[in-house]
């Protein structure tokens, strides 16, 4: 059973494809069963992520269903090794929601990350002055040492990016950059960082203008992800009051990768962004000298 004893990301998501190879071939749980000499039950708890399946017991099911691509293979063998690998933001499991490690989890396995943020500076760009004046800003109490652990986990998942280990594409209303949120002395950091970050050669930062009207509007901030060399959207996550959803069926995922699209053809070109947040910090310290 996956850790917790509740389906991890990583076994839903071979859960999902396995169940998607199965229909393919035209077979029913039953049959997929008597491959690997099971039951239906676990073929069941299999496909909704909520067992995983030993690396022998993928092959002979990709086997059964005539999967025959070898990155296909390889990568599904891949997550039933790692589905129950603890991540390194675990250490912090006692002070993060189950939703909120879920989130993670994608941003960790993910080849390919895109964020549209109307509201406040992205995750993976902010300072820790930043994360740590957002945090305690929570409409919810959050106890001093639980803030400092979710700083700590901001400032975790940067590593990625940091890395290069995946292609990170943000897109900020113009709004986030005139209308701080927080003092002038961190706005103006995190300004300067965002700019810094932004000449990484893996990451691609673009500002919708205000004039682009009522498209700002159209949806809340959320994320995108992709697992593969290409950046099809294969996971979506959003931010609410109440935790982080996340979206994996193919409409909901159809239409975030358009929405985003729009979002990025409407968008400054990432020259012309950098342009305007070097302009917007000019004035912010001509109007604090």
């Amino acid at each position: 059973m996956p850790a917790g004893g509740r389906p991890t990301v990583r076994s839903r998501r071979l859960g999902a494809a396995l169940r998607q190879y199965r229909q393919a071939a035209k077979l029913d749980q039953p049959q997929a069963a008597e491959v690997i000499a099971s039951s239906q039950a676990r073929i069941s708890r299999v496909e909704s992520g909520h067992a995983t399946p030993r690396v022998i017991e993928v092959r002979l099911l990709l086997d059964a269903y005539g999967v025959t691509d070898s990155e296909v293979r390889a990568k599904l063998e891949d997550l039933a090794k790692n589905s129950k690998n603890r991540g390194w933001w675990l250490e912090h499991a006692e002070h993060l929601r189950a939703d909120y490690v879920d989130h993670i989890a994608l941003e960790d396995d993910a080849t390919f990350i895109r964020e549209w943020q109307p509201i406040m500076a992205p995750g993976l760009l902010q300072t820790p002055a930043y994360a740590e004046a957002v945090i305690a800003a929570s409409p919810h109490y959050i106890e001093p040492e639980r803030a400092a652990q979710l700083v700590k986990v901001r400032m975790g998942r940067q590593a990625k990016i940091e890395e290069g280990g995946a292609s990170y594409t943000a897109i900020l209303w113009e709004a986030v950059l005139t209308q701080p949120l927080v003092s002038l002395e961190i706005h103006r950091e995190q300004l300067s960082a965002i700019l810094e970050v932004g000449n990484r050669k893996n990451v691609t930062v673009q500002v919708l203008p205000v004039s682009a009207g009522v498209l700002a509007g159209y949806s809340c901030a959320f994320y995108s992800f992709s697992f593969d060399d290409e950046p099809t959207v294969e996971a979506v996550a959003m931010d609410n009051l109440r935790g982080t959803s996340v979206l994996e069926g193919a409409e909901d995922l159809a239409a975030y990768a358009n929405a985003f699209d729009l979002l990025r053809s409407s968008a400054l070109t990432p020259d012309a962004s950098a342009k305007l947040i070097r302009g917007i910090l000019r004035s912010l310290k001509e109007d604090t000298s």
